[in-house]
């Protein structure tokens, strides 16, 4: 996962997601064997670390909009692939908009260090960045100021990657493990101290398509029994922190209620 500047920055997708028992999810992978390839942005395997660091607002506008079904709705996060470890100033990360049209995702990101990723975020300050990316941190910068984002939660998890060969570009399955969340100390660079997100022995499935999906994975699904599961890792963090939520800030209460 070192090659951030030649990842893209912006695309359309269609995303489904599954949550199976760990057994489940290794016998659908065998399955997959045959028609993908382990991303090779991980190791050998496709695998890789993830932590993501979400913003929302003092009443958590963008769990609301996810939990009433909302159709047009965005989310802001500061993401770090890679190692387990604690991130440095020069450490490349995304600050990515991920938003939700209909049925369609959609991400615009920008690669940043992770002290101008803060500069950005938390400080709303306009760093510097490539001419390409100035559309995207201008919108940025207006929905920190427009709903007075802050960190609302880190996730942090394993994922297995998988992608098509030439006959299935664009298609990509992935398996996330060992998810656990905190919403507080919410610093990417600090040692994690975070909670179970699932029970353990449990993965997250998606698949991620451009456009069709091939008519073998269609029967895969079908084979193996998975049942499609409207979820949000970010989501399920704010609700198994409810009650911390409610205590440590005043207006989150509001957020519960409406």
């Amino acid at each position: 996962m070192s090659k951030l500047n030649h990842t893209l920055r912006k695309f359309d997708r269609f995303e489904l997601k599954y949550l199976v028992s760990l057994k489940a999810a290794n016998e659908f992978k065998k399955s997959l064997s045959a028609y993908l390839v382990p991303d090779n942005h991980g190791d050998t395997s496709g695998s890789y670390y993830l932590s993501s660091l979400y913003y929302d607002s003092p009443d958590f506008r963008f769990y609301q909009e996810k939990v009433d079904g909302i159709k047009f709705r965005r989310k802001l996060r500061i993401r770090h692939y890679e190692s387990r470890g604690p991130l440095s100033d020069n450490t490349l990360v995304f600050v990515e908009i991920k938003q939700r049209v209909n049925r369609v995702t959609q991400k615009r990101r920008v690669v940043l260090p992770y002290c101008a990723a803060l500069q950005l975020c938390d400080q709303r300050d306009i760093p510097k960045h490539a001419p390409e990316d100035a559309a995207v941190i201008d919108e940025i910068i207006c929905m920190l100021w427009q709903s007075n984002l802050r960190p609302a939660s880190i996730v942090r998890y394993s994922r297995q990657a998988l992608v098509g060969t030439e006959y299935d570009a664009g298609l990509r399955v992935t398996f996330d493990n060992d998810l656990s969340y905190q919403i507080d100390h919410l610093e990417l660079h600090e040692e994690p101290n975070g909670l179970p997100l699932f029970k353990a022995g449990w993965t997250i499935i998606e698949i991620k398509i451009n456009e069709r999906m091939p008519y073998w994975l269609t029967e895969l699904i079908a084979l193996h029994n998975l049942n499609l599961v409207r979820i949000s890792k970010y989501c399920k963090s704010i609700e198994l922190a409810r009650e911390q939520l409610m205590h440590s800030h005043p207006l989150a209460d509001y957020a519960w209620r409406i």
